[in-house]
Parts: C-alpha cells; structure tokens; sequence
C-alpha cells in the first residue's frame, strides 16, 4: 500500500467516468482502467482510516462550450458521466461537480475542505496532464499540501505524466508518491 492516511487529509478521485475508463465511452483515455484497482485501494484505505474521499466529477451541460474542443462527455444525468462500477462513493461522500478543469474553479471544494479541517489534498484519477495538473496547482495556490499517487493517476501517454508529475514536484513542491 505505501501511504499512510492521516487526519487533516482528503483523497480526491478525479473523473474517474465511464467515458473517460469505459471502452465504451466517449472520450475514453487508453490504459485507464489499469489505475482503477489501485485507486480502489486507495478509497478502501482512506475510509478505514476516517479520511474524506471526496469525487471529483466533470459535468457537462448537454450544450457545454468545452464541447467545442472537446467530443461531448461527462453530460449530467448521462451513463458516461458516472463513476465507474468498482469505484461508486458511499452515499454519505462527497461528490464535486465541476464543468472546467479545476476542482475549484466554481465548485464549493475549498469550503468543503476548509469545515472538514483539511490541509493536504491527495489526487488520484485522470487525466495527468489536465484536471490532475490544474486542480494540484490550484489547490497549492490555496495553500493545501499536494500529494499525488504516481500510480493511480493517467493521461494519453506515460511520457506526459512523467512530465507533469516531475513539473509538479520541482515547481509546486507537491509530492509525488
């Protein structure tokens, strides 16, 4: 297992969606489906220890302007925009809806994480080198401690998560465990 939850922490799984892990889906991200055990790890280990998870959901209006760039995914109220089977969140856990990138960019995440007494954030999910990256930059300009498990997160290549992972550690002192 490795990481030892602790109080003041709070694991975030991020767009862990059927159309971004489902062979199925419509913006499916290769190889994805390998990080899903270990992140059921990660849950498992968290809720024993009394640490938040909290899912971190992209969520799409069905006339979003992302999808301009980007094939329709994550529609609210969608099969696509749900979590993955093996990895649901327990009816008492949060769930985040975001429409953008970043955890925090119109969401209530920081509010949520400041009443639960929270100071490092733990990320785990897909993809690296978007909503992984965006949402750890995010959350160190707000002070958290980053964490992020180099083993339960994914993007379209292992070369850009080596990248962003290593751009995390050196610029945002985040650990990359």
């Amino acid at each position: 297992m490795g990481w030892q939850f602790k109080q003041g922490e709070a694991l975030l799984v991020l767009d862990m969606l059927n159309d971004f892990i489902d062979e199925k889906g419509s913006l499916l991200v290769p190889g994805a489906s390998r990080i899903v055990p270990r992140i059921r790890e990660l849950i498992e280990s968290a809720r024993a220890a009394g640490v938040p998870v909290i899912y971190v959901c992209d969520t799409h209006r069905p006339d979003d302007k992302e999808f301009e760039h980007w094939p329709p995914h994550g529609v609210e109220d969608s099969w696509g925009g749900q979590v993955v089977d093996g990895l649901k969140p327990l009816p008492t856990e949060h769930i985040v809806h975001k429409r953008r990138y970043s955890a925090f960019f119109g969401t209530d995440l920081e509010l949520t994480l400041s009443e639960m007494g929270v100071h490092r954030v733990l990320l785990a999910g897909v993809l690296t080198n978007i909503c992984v990256w965006v949402t750890a930059y995010d959350a160190s300009m707000r002070n958290f401690d980053v964490t992020v498990f180099r083993d339960a997160v994914a993007s379209f290549s292992e070369e850009t998560d080596r990248f962003v992972l290593s751009q995390l550690e050196q610029v945002m002192q985040a650990d990359i465990v």
